[in-house]
């Protein structure tokens, strides 16, 4: 277990060492490799009694950010003309910290501070992608890392299948939850309910936070991999290495049992033929939809069918609690358009004080937090996105093709997920979402404007 702070703090001694010999992008390899062990670093650090470096481990994801950041605009050379994309981003990050000083909830200067961490630090990793010079990119070597990484977590399930033990239970989870936020143990394995399905059937997490959090890499996995694997001419070619992540993914989505990631993987292989024009691929699909559907009419008494039923009719306790929480979030919005105050909703904060609206669902975290506004603009940026994505997949080669396919297949991947999940809580994920996003509309918008540059 004490592998995992180690490794932690030298992938960002190498990050930070990186970028001061002005290799900026060094700093990919912390978000690559560092954010994934995040949670079980911190976990195994506070169970060896080493707590007062907590904090300092915490503060590492948002020093390399800063660090990242700072370099880039200090060898900023030409103006950057604004893409929409840009401004709508600029726009959420000014009006969610207006919350901070408005007298709106019942949350302290420094606990607005906190929760506006959560809500709006993505803004400040989007720039830092957005300002990058997409020339320096080694697209292939760090999408290969991000596969890697899914590799060596589908090694480390495996060990926990066959042992039927989560990791988890060896890296002092439940103590660190309960310590820093309040988050008393639960579920049949003495670590939180979502190791588990209704049944009690385990679900494993790896070494990611818990089981949601590694489907969402999952999902990040499989579209970087299409990117990585897509020619210019939209063909699949895959070699060894790429079997091999394939096997991966299967494996990692069936262990996570996540119904919401489940769907997504089929609707990002749905996706990825249309675009394609993969008629074998749209085929593949549809038979594993209809034989999931005659096994659970043809075959009785099996967990993994009930839980699969109980979902669709909202009749088990975690659709049900969805959907009740979905209600009072819609509700709480109607009736406070402004929001009810940073750290109101979703997140760490409000899980430490007790209180909570809205439930896990990302867009209503942030409408019920700083309202309609936020809401909207959080949505027009997401779309947008998609939209520009869409609108160029077929007009970049190499690795801009790559980069523009990759976060075509993200958003729409996390749609879904987005509505059960607070999507921006899962680090790895969020931050290589925002930073990818960033270095797509660098790509685009040099297209459109070839004197933009960075040094």
């Amino acid at each position: 277990m004490f592998l995992f702070p180690i490794a932690y703090i030298l992938i960002f001694i190498l990050s930070v060492r990186s970028i001061l010999k002005k290799n900026i992008e060094g700093a990919l390899l912390f978000l690559v490799a560092g954010l994934p062990i995040y949670t079980i670093s911190l976990s195994v650090t506070y169970m060896y009694g080493f707590a007062k470096w907590v904090p300092v481990l915490q503060s590492f994801k948002e020093i390399i950010i800063l660090v990242f950041l700072g370099s880039i605009l200090l060898n900023l050379k030409k103006k950057i003309h604004f893409h929409l994309v840009d401004k709508l981003v600029l726009g959420f990050l000014l009006y969610t910290l207006l919350y901070v000083l408005l007298p709106i909830g019942q949350n302290s200067i420094m606990n607005k501070l906190l929760a506006i961490k959560g809500l709006s630090f993505g803004i400040l990793i989007y720039f830092a992608g957005r300002l990058f010079d997409p020339a320096k990119l080694y697209v292939n070597k760090y999408f290969h890392y991000i596969c890697a990484v899914l590799i060596a977590a589908t090694c480390l399930t495996l060990y926990e299948v066959i042992t039927y033990r989560h990791i988890q239970t060896f890296s002092g989870y439940a103590d660190y939850n309960y310590h820093y936020f309040n988050q008393d143990p639960s579920g049949s394995y003495g670590l939180s309910w979502t190791f588990e399905i209704e049944s009690g059937r385990k679900r494993f997490a790896s070494f990611f936070a818990n089981p949601l959090e590694f489907g969402s890499a999952v999902i990040l996995t499989t579209a970087v991999f299409v990117g990585l694997y897509t020619t210019n001419k939209n063909r699949l070619k895959i070699d060894p290495f790429g079997i091999i992540v394939i096997a991966c993914i299967t494996l990692s989505i069936i262990f996570s049992l996540s119904r919401s990631y489940l769907i997504t993987y089929f609707i990002l292989l749905y996706v990825y033929a249309l675009l394609a024009r993969k008629k074998f691929i749209l085929r593949f699909v549809y038979a594993c939809v209809s034989g999931a559907i005659l096994y659970m009419i043809f075959f009785k008494g099996n967990d993994i069918k009930e839980y699969a039923i109980s979902t669709l009719n909202f009749t088990n306790p975690s659709s049900l609690g969805h959907l009740l929480a979905w209600l009072e979030g819609i509700t709480t919005i109607f009736q406070r358009p402004l929001g009810i105050g940073l750290g109101e909703s979703g997140g760490r904060l409000s899980g430490v004080i007790g209180e909570t609206v809205g439930g896990e669902n990302q867009f209503l975290i942030i409408g019920v937090q700083t309202g309609i506004i936020s809401l909207t603009l959080y949505l027009w940026i997401y779309f947008a996105i998609i939209k520009n994505s869409w609108r160029w997949r077929n007009k970049l080669k190499g690795k801009e093709k790559k980069i523009c396919i990759a976060i075509l297949l993200i958003k729409i991947g996390f749609i879904i997920p987005s509505f059960t999940s607070e999507l921006e809580s899962y680090l790895y994920v969020s931050y290589m979402t925002w930073f990818l996003s960033g270095v797509f509309i660098s790509i685009i918008s040099r297209k459109k404007d070839p004197l933009i540059q960075t040094g």
